[in-house]
């Protein structure tokens, strides 16, 4: 594959990381606003993009197939400064959660006629809250020929792609739930920082109010589901609060006394009339007891499944854009989501 990458922070230098590591191609661009990585070679951002022999985590002889992996490939700032570039598989937008934020990229590069994938939350399914912006992004798509596609391990995978894939053996289906429990101690800085790790409760409560705290994408997902699904909801609504510590924690941003916030705890709920339709739990606290991801189909026949340990998000967003890109390739021209296209695998080296 050759991949242009839009954002350096540290889910893009993640999936840089897998795509090298895995041997599934090279990156032939690379976008970032900071301006200390701006007109930098990509090896010196993402340590080990050239190839210097095999490196660690490729089988022999993968190196061969992609010599010098990113090599000669300086960071620019913008999609227009970008080179002309005569073949990319995708660019790959890891930058924002919201949408609005991700528009003028978005657009810039279905310009240039190429597939985009983005971890950006508020994609999963922007007709939730974006309905007008989904609608010029899919004509747009359209009038490009190409695709794009919003995915990440939530939204896009373990509370919306994996109980509507699962259904697939349903003969019905009266309600979803979905849990996911989180010990967020192993995970990146910016993640600790978005769920309010280490806040005392006014400082918790001030940047709830404010809309910065919290996971993105509850809602996304929960409509995605009632959409596939044919769950009709009446409404549907959505509470957060934050997971006390009580005894004292360490994390990537200091430590945390005992009754400051470990994390967080949002609940998304949808209805018909009195009936529960689909309930979404995502608690993400440092040290976290009995982390696991859990789906529960109520229908015929019913369906639980559990993952015990959870999915680690970073190491699994960064591999689902790469996996993913084969099926945004296949599918229609269009904005898609992750229940329109091919679901994807695991891909082999090349």
């Amino acid at each position: 594959m050759r991949i242009v990458q839009v954002g350096l922070g540290p889910l893009g230098r993640r999936v840089l990381e897998d795509l090298r590591d895995r041997g599934l191609g090279q990156v032939v661009g690379a976008v970032d606003v900071d301006p200390d990585l701006v007109g930098r070679e990509l090896c010196e951002v993402v340590p080990g993009s050239v190839s210097d022999g095999v490196p660690d985590g490729v089988s022999e002889g993968v190196s061969d197939r992609v010599p010098d992996w990113g090599s000669g490939v300086r960071v620019v700032g913008s999609v227009a400064e970008l080179p002309d570039l005569d073949v990319v598989d995708a660019a790959l937008v890891t930058t924002s959660s919201s949408l609005e934020a991700c528009v003028d990229t978005f657009v810039a590069l279905l310009e240039r006629r190429w597939h985009v994938l983005s971890s950006c939350e508020e994609l999963a399914y922007p007709w939730l809250r974006h309905p007008l912006r989904a609608a010029e992004l899919h004509e747009r798509c359209v009038r490009a020929r190409r695709s794009l596609l919003g995915t990440g391990v939530n939204p896009g995978f373990l509370m919306d792609a994996l109980p509507v894939f699962a259904s697939g053996v349903s003969r019905s289906v009266e309600r979803v739930e979905a849990w996911r429990i989180q010990d967020a101690a192993p995970r990146r800085v910016p993640f600790q920082r978005k769920i309010g790790a280490g806040l005392d409760p006014a400082a918790f409560e001030q940047r709830q109010r404010a809309g910065t705290l919290g996971h993105v994408g509850l809602g996304e997902s929960l409509h995605l589901v009632a959409h596939y699904l044919g769950l009709e909801l009446d409404g549907w609504d959505e509470t957060l609060e934050p997971v006390i510590a009580e005894a004292p924690l360490e994390c990537a941003l200091g430590p945390i006394p005992a009754g400051h916030a470990a994390g967080v705890r949002q609940v998304a709920e949808g209805r018909a009339g009195d009936e529960l339709r689909v309930r979404l739990l995502f608690q993400a606290a440092i040290g976290q007891p009995d982390p696991h991801d859990r789906v529960r189909i109520t229908g015929q026949p019913p369906i639980d499944l559990r993952i015990e340990g959870g999915v680690h998000g970073d190491v699994a967003t960064a591999a689902l854009l790469l996996n993913a890109v084969g099926s945004v390739r296949e599918a229609q021209p269009g904005l898609h989501t992750v229940a329109s296209v091919r679901p994807p695998r695991c891909q082999a080296p090349c």
